[in-house]
């Protein structure tokens, strides 16, 4: 996926910093490389993206409600799929496909990918359980 909608439409410029010019998945499929309008540019590993996930099913309803979700270092995207002009939805080779990555959630994961990612390694410690 590497056409993705003018930011024409996004309207202030906070919204179009947060409106992707490119979306790439990496030829392995182990990551997906995001470059917004304002020039930041994000490589976020399948396994991010797939503990983070934007989905009920990882993150709850509530804050106290997310799971650590193990296992996932070698997980890679299997499908992207586009929805509407304000999103992707991933599907992954474990078959989780729930997630639905809108723009801003994308820009904030890459900003945020260090600090989330030493969460989910000390949650994993933490519970016992590993990457593999």
């Amino acid at each position: 996926m590497t056409d993705t909608p003018s930011p024409e439409t996004a309207g202030t410029a906070a919204e179009a910093s947060t409106w992707p010019s490119e979306i790439r998945l990496s030829p392995d499929k182990s990551a997906l490389t995001v470059t917004f309008e304002d020039g930041a540019r994000f490589t976020l590993a399948a396994e991010y993206l797939r503990v983070e996930s934007p989905s009920a099913e990882v993150q709850g309803h509530a804050p106290h409600q997310k799971v650590t979700v193990p296992g996932k270092r070698s997980v890679k995207i299997k499908e992207l799929h586009p929805v509407g002009t304000y999103a992707i939805r991933p599907v992954f080779d474990d078959g989780h496909s729930t997630g639905i990555y809108a723009w801003p959630v994308l820009r904030t994961m890459g900003e945020e990918q260090e600090e989330r990612f030493g969460a989910y390694l000390k949650a994993l410690e933490e519970q016992g359980l590993s990457r593999d």
